[in-house]
């Protein structure tokens, strides 16, 4: 079992994981959240979404051993991911923390073949803290006495907290920057180890971000000896093969994309905090041959200005709306007033439909990114095919 914590990255890491483990030809079980369309989504069993069928016998398996006590929907699903898993062969089980690490359910992994703590940031404050330092603790509560933690980019404020943790634990600390890095290159991307100096094609998931995920999850596997080796070759066809909706994803077909005149882009991203909001500015800076126009719509409990701020400079304008069939939802017409806070034009749409054709109204060239929330994304994939 690989267990993966952290605030953005975890699951981008997890599908390269995947993808270079499967490359290699290991069976591999995978337990995601949140799902961007079908609920069995969160659940691969031996490398197959699990059946709504089997999914459901699971679960009431697992409501009967329940017997009525106090359950969480998370705890649950989690048990029944287990379940499922048991009754299947595979040859590793990559999972991904739902929420914070140190109370998470997926944290009764007692003895992980390694655990990876992604970049950590400001996020679900009203659960795990007002701090870095405070939410880093809780995601370094996935280390364990004397397996390898790798530890992507981070803050200072939580690098110090890893570290004070990983000392508590026993938890042998491979560190981005000090004991691994990776880099792009004119021809994709390298990575360096204590082990290994590889030079690799690109990620198949857009973004500079994608490289250091990319990285943490080489890392993960360069600790890995028998009966998990891989060799490079499979690193290399696992990275051309990553597959992970909704994280700076192009869409080229279906309703949203045939509205497009000939000369626009449309790209979905689920990125949905601060620090989200800075990787997708990172990648704008890439895109200033053409207007940028955001559709932009989040959850309640996060921070619009934090998102939006990063992305001053590089957008031309945002278009609100609510995120179809979420109580917790943002209203476009709030969405608006936080876009108009941070100086943005900003105009508030019905449905994400209006917003793209508003957007593609606009004379000239253009780009049109829909983001804010990964149940926003998940609508938007249901609706668009």
């Amino acid at each position: 079992m690989i267990h993966i914590a952290g605030t953005n990255g975890k699951g981008s890491t997890v599908a390269t994981l995947r993808a270079c483990l499967e490359a290699a030809g290991y069976r591999v079980h995978v337990y995601t959240s949140p799902h961007l369309v079908r609920f069995a989504e969160r659940i691969r069993v031996a490398g197959t979404l699990i059946e709504d069928e089997r999914l459901s016998a699971c679960l009431e398996e697992c409501e009967r051993a329940n017997a009525g006590a106090p359950i969480t929907l998370f705890e649950i699903t989690t048990v029944a991911a287990f379940l499922a898993f048991s009754r299947t062969a595979a040859d590793a089980t990559l999972l991904e923390v739902g929420l914070g690490g140190r109370f998470d359910a997926t944290n009764v992994v007692r003895d992980p073949a390694a655990t990876v703590l992604t970049p950590i940031s400001i996020d679900h404050q009203r659960f795990l803290g007002e701090t870095v330092a405070s939410i880093a603790f809780e995601k370094a509560g996935i280390l364990k006495p004397g397996v390898r933690g790798i530890v992507g980019p981070q803050l200072q404020d939580a690098a110090d907290v890893i570290e004070v943790r990983a000392t508590e634990t026993g938890s042998p600390l491979y560190w981005h920057g000090k004991d691994w890095r990776a880099e792009p290159t004119a021809s994709g991307m390298r990575y360096e180890g204590t082990r290994w100096r590889l030079d690799l094609p690109v990620p198949a998931l857009a973004g500079r971000h994608q490289i250091d995920n990319a990285g943490a999850a080489i890392a993960c596997l360069e600790g890995l000896d028998a009966p998990l080796a891989v060799d490079p070759e499979a690193i290399a066809r696992g990275l051309r093969g990553i597959e992970w909706p909704a994280r700076l994803q192009r869409l080229t077909r279906g309703p949203l994309a045939r509205m497009l005149p000939p000369d626009c882009e449309l790209w979905l991203d689920g990125g949905h905090n601060q620090a989200g909001g800075e990787v997708l500015a990172q990648h704008a800076t890439t895109w200033r041959d053409r207007p940028l126009h955001l559709v932009f719509g989040m959850l309640n409990t996060h921070d619009p200005r934090g998102f939006l701020k990063a992305l001053a400079g590089d957008v031309a304008d945002v278009a609100t709306v609510a995120i179809p069939g979420e109580a917790n939802s943002l209203s476009a017409e709030d969405a608006a007033g936080a876009a108009h806070s941070v100086g943005f034009a900003a105009k508030s749409y019905p449905s994400v439909s209006a917003a793209v054709g508003a957007a593609t109204e606009k004379p000239g060239p253009s780009r049109i990114l829909i983001c804010g929330s990964l149940y926003l994304a998940g609508t938007v994939l249901a609706e668009n095919g």
